[in-house]
């Protein structure tokens, strides 16, 4: 045994058995000669077809991936500069259109004023209602010009008598409350934002704020808001920032902060400086109702109903203004169950509605084909599809796997410079949090195998395409009290639990990282064994490792 050698292939990147595995054929080599030949025979089969398909394959991988990329990086530096020449130039929108506040009329009085609808669809929102409601009836605006009305498609009737006195309480006060019900909950948020645009009294109305139930519009939102619409009658959509009480919650929520501050401050800024497209954000906006109108109304075909009207809208003529120093307070999803949900129908619902509105986009005749082609390319293909494919493929799958294929290699700009610039871009949203980007990194890569499993159900329409989960809120209390609904709650089995896919690429990153340490010469280990501890944390997140716990 002193002078054995492990066990080698001529071809292999490393030994195929170790020193203790190969002594024994070194020792009786007539009784193993067959089977290390059959060895030979395999490996060699092995290594044919690494290098004749998968090599091939996973090059054309890696260049796909790399335009992709190309594209991703180019958007948000087209993004960022927009929404740097915003701030350089104070290209506010209070200078770009006409706003002036406004004032009770001598001669007419509050009837200067616009008659409002302010809506605020709400689903078993036990832990937030009476904020909500308490925001939406404490506008400072005449009280016979404003109707609050509540949408409430609760199932528990306990919840749904709780909301209604409080309705009732606000009534007494002197507030125009319109307590609605339906009898199923067709449409989900789309269907009831519907039912509710027909009521008799909405007929008076002209413009129509919404609010989900977490959030909590300062007293001056309308007042801030409506002249846009009073005096730019172009613009259909006032679309205003959230801002995020209970950011310093957790590593999880200050980590969404990141992401959401981004999409505020570069993402919207750019698209109204542009005067492109942007999307509603479904709520903390005030819309014009004869625009939603013409657009064709709310529509239940995805689940992302507020971007589905913005883009008819668009489509239609219609111009929409970002104003991010209207501030509207509103609450993250601090449990991981609650984020995942929130993600999967953020990222499944665009693309299929891509899917869906890709022919009427083409079709309309109000656009330039330039705006058409910017509209598909950059909001949807490459921010709403591309985007979470690539993150995962590319990072999580082609570049670990490219490990095992040394006959394929990944460009430095590929895998240095496109993710640094990328990362650079998304933390200006939050300069505090910048000490947190690497947690960001590896929390936004794991999550991103959840996104594109989302996005590829919406583009080919399958699985949990349709489905809506309301996002839990908790009303931005870190120690939510145990509540009779949640003492009924039982605990899932650790099957059910655990997240089977994250838990794999642990295992196969972890894998991939060895074998570079050992035997690779590019270092990627650096980052692939932090990538691997991520998704084997969060692949145990339902166990409480990730976000906060709501007690069962």
């Amino acid at each position: 045994m002193a002078g054995a050698t492990p066990l080698t292939v001529t071809g292999a990147p490393f030994p195929i058995l170790p020193l203790w595995l190969s002594a024994p054929f070194e020792a009786t080599p007539t009784f193993f000669h067959s089977l290390q030949q059959q060895l030979d025979l395999f490996v060699n089969i092995v290594l044919l077809i690494r290098q004749n398909v998968v090599a091939p394959l996973l090059e054309i991988a890696v260049w796909i991936c790399m335009v992709m990329s190309t594209m991703l990086v180019t958007e948000k530096l087209i993004m960022g500069a927009a929404s740097l020449y915003s701030k350089l130039f104070r290209r506010r929108p209070h200078r770009r259109y006409k706003w002036v506040p406004m004032r009770e009329d001598l001669e007419m009085g509050t009837m200067a004023y616009p008659t409002v609808l302010v809506q605020v669809p709400m689903f078993n929102e036990r832990q937030v209602y009476k904020l909500s409601i308490g925001a939406a009836c404490g506008l400072s605006w005449p009280s016979d010009r404003l109707i609050v009305q509540i949408l409430d498609d609760s199932t528990d009737p306990e919840i749904k008598d709780l909301v209604e006195l409080e309705c009732k309480k606000w009534m007494k006060k002197g507030i125009n409350v319109k307590y609605e019900i339906r009898d199923n909950r067709s449409g989900y948020k789309a269907g009831a934002l519907k039912e509710g645009m027909t009521k008799d009294y909405v007929q008076d109305c002209e413009y129509v704020a919404i609010f989900d139930a977490d959030f909590q519009p300062e007293s001056d939102f309308l007042l801030q808001t409506i002249p846009f619409l009073v005096h730019n009658p172009q613009i259909a959509l006032v679309q205003a920032r959230w801002r995020f009480v209970n950011s310093n919650e957790c590593l999880m929520t200050r980590v969404q902060e990141m992401s959401m501050d981004y999409h505020f401050k570069v993402e919207q800024e750019s698209g109204s400086t542009m005067h492109s497209f942007f999307g509603f954000n479904g709520t903390a906006g005030v819309w014009r109702i004869s625009a939603i109108e013409e657009a064709g109304g709310w529509k239940d075909r995805t689940t992302v109903e507020d971007m589905d009207l913005a883009v008819r809208a668009h489509l239609v003529g219609w111009k929409f203004v970002f104003v991010g120093s209207v501030h509207v307070k509103s609450e993250l999803p601090s449990t991981f169950r609650a984020y995942r949900s929130q993600q999967y129908r953020w990222a499944c619902g665009p693309a299929n509605l891509f899917r869906k509105i890709c022919f009427e986009i083409f079709k309309t005749k109000k656009l330039s084909m330039w705006r058409k082609l910017h509209l598909v390319y950059s909001f949807f293909v490459a921010r709403r599809v591309f985007s979470h494919i690539v993150t995962f493929m590319f990072y999580c799958i082609v570049i670990p796997t490219s490990i095992l294929v040394p006959e394929v290699s990944v460009p430095k700009l590929g895998v240095v410079y496109i993710p640094t610039t990328i990362t650079i871009l998304n933390s200006v949203g939050t300069p505090s949090s910048f000490h947190l980007i690497i947690f960001w990194i590896f929390f936004e890569n794991v999550m991103s195998l959840h996104r594109m499993r989302a996005t590829l159900s919406g583009v080919f329409e399958v699985g949990k395409v349709n489905e809506w989960i309301v996002t839990k809120k908790l009303g931005s209390s870190s120690k939510p009290a145990k509540t009779e609904e949640s003492m009924k709650r039982t605990r899932p089995s650790i099957i059910n639990r655990v997240l089977l896919a994250e838990l794999g690429m642990s295992v196969y990153l972890f894998i991939c990282a060895t074998i570079d340490l050992k035997y690779g010469k590019n270092h990627y280990f650096f980052y692939i064994y932090p990538q691997a501890v991520a998704f084997f944390i969060m692949g145990l997140g339902p166990f409480g490792l990730v976000g906060t716990v709501v007690p069962n």
